[in-house]
């Protein structure tokens, strides 16, 4: 049985390692985290509405499940003509037929990055932002931004979805705590048009939500550095800051530096529409860690990468048959986001005829819920896949 090494633990690297195993090969996955973190739903974390357990599945249960060995450890140095990878313990990992790379991307370094906490990074940054959040509504009174970067490099690699999410959340937790009057909420961004993948429609909503919501922005300029008391931009401004949120823009995972293999300018793998590595016969590189392919508008996301996951895990499985036929991901390329408010939700839609933005007040907030409830047990096993989904 062909052998094959999953290098990470994310959307990706869990999709590919479920679907590969159902194409009957023998997989190991390696994670530096033992646990698959459910991102979409960790943005309830800094409002103390779940924890970070809540949106973790233990990847030992997952392994179990279908039938993959899992190693917990880093990966410190990939060479991929060899197919060879080491680990942190120092175990080398050199035996297999094929590799894909699910590691995700590391993010673009900002001058005082560390008076700043994401949602988008370790997920033990999300509690702190709960701890942070509540320490400021027993003191009463605070001013809180939150915002997101840009990587000029490729636009692909931004993550503003969550930054508009938890900051409405914010402002629904403040308002059920009765002291929103109390706060100053601040968006804050430097590109003219923080959003606008998602489309002129969406955009000119978002605004209207700003409006309603009393939140301030703070767009167009560059950040030029982050400090312990706020945000200096580049026209000379600051914005006074109690708790600063920022999710930096993506950048090619620091291991794939020297790993010889073929990067884009802001570091990720060039794959084809295949996923596969011109030169690298074997090698694949989805999710975050992959250059995408596409539209302007493109942008990373989740289920792009779980799509590119069962695509080579499809491809792989007919290699091993001597079968010519692949699947590629271009066509399934989208922005679908329910973008949660905490009292009710927005779904943002994207494709190549434009972008909408539908407003689902109350139930919304319980559909997302719902789609955490599905992503979990679906992989787990407890029910059935939707097609799609």
């Amino acid at each position: 049985m062909k052998k094959v090494l999953v290098l990470g633990g994310g959307f990706a690297g869990v999709e590919a390692s479920i679907y590969l195993r159902k194409k009957g090969l023998d997989v190991t996955m390696v994670s530096d985290r033992d646990y698959f973190y459910i991102y979409p739903t960790s943005i309830w974390i800094p409002t103390g509405k779940v924890t970070r357990e809540d949106v973790s599945v233990p990847l030992d249960a997952l392994a179990m499940k279908h039938g993959f060995e899992l190693i917990v450890d880093a990966v410190v140095k990939l060479e991929a003509k060899e197919k060879k990878v080491l680990l942190q313990s120092g175990r080398v990992l050199d035996n297999f037929a094929y590799i894909v790379i699910a590691m995700g991307q590391d993010k673009l370094h900002h001058k005082g990055i560390e008076h700043t906490l994401s949602i988008c990074g370790k997920p033990e940054e999300a509690t702190f932002l709960y701890k942070r959040l509540d320490s400021l509504v027993q003191k009463g009174s605070g001013k809180i931004a939150m915002g997101f970067g840009a990587n000029p490099k490729d636009s692909s690699a931004v993550r503003g979805g969550p930054a508009f999410e938890v900051l409405f959340n914010v402002d629904t937790y403040l308002k059920e705590k009765g002291v929103r009057e109390k706060f100053e909420l601040t968006f804050f961004a430097p590109m003219q048009k923080p959003g606008q993948k998602m489309g002129e429609k969406a955009l000119v909503m978002m605004d209207k939500m700003f409006s309603m919501m009393h939140i301030d922005k703070k767009v167009g300029s560059a950040i030029t550095q982050f400090e312990a008391d706020g945000i200096c931009f580049e026209d000379g401004t600051k914005l006074a800051s109690d708790l600063t949120m920022f999710i930096s823009a993506g950048t090619g995972h620091g291991v794939l530096v020297n790993s010889g293999l073929p990067l884009s300018d802001a570091g990720f793998v060039v794959t084809n529409v295949y996923n596969e590595i011109e030169g690298f016969e074997g090698v694949y590189a989805i999710g975050d860690s992959a250059s995408l392919m596409g539209p302007e508008w493109r942008a990373k996301q989740g289920h792009v990468a779980e799509v590119m996951a069962k695509n080579v895990a499809h491809n792989i499985f007919n290699a091993t048959q001597n079968i010519d036929s692949k699947q590629s991901y271009i066509k399934h390329l989208n922005i679908v986001c329910l973008m949660d408010t905490g009292n009710g939700a927005a779904l943002v839609y994207r494709n190549d005829k434009g972008g909408t933005i539908i407003p689902l007040p109350v139930i919304g907030h319980w559909l997302k819920k719902g789609w955490g409830w599905y992503c979990r047990h679906s992989k787990l096993g407890h029910i059935p896949r939707i097609p799609g989904m």
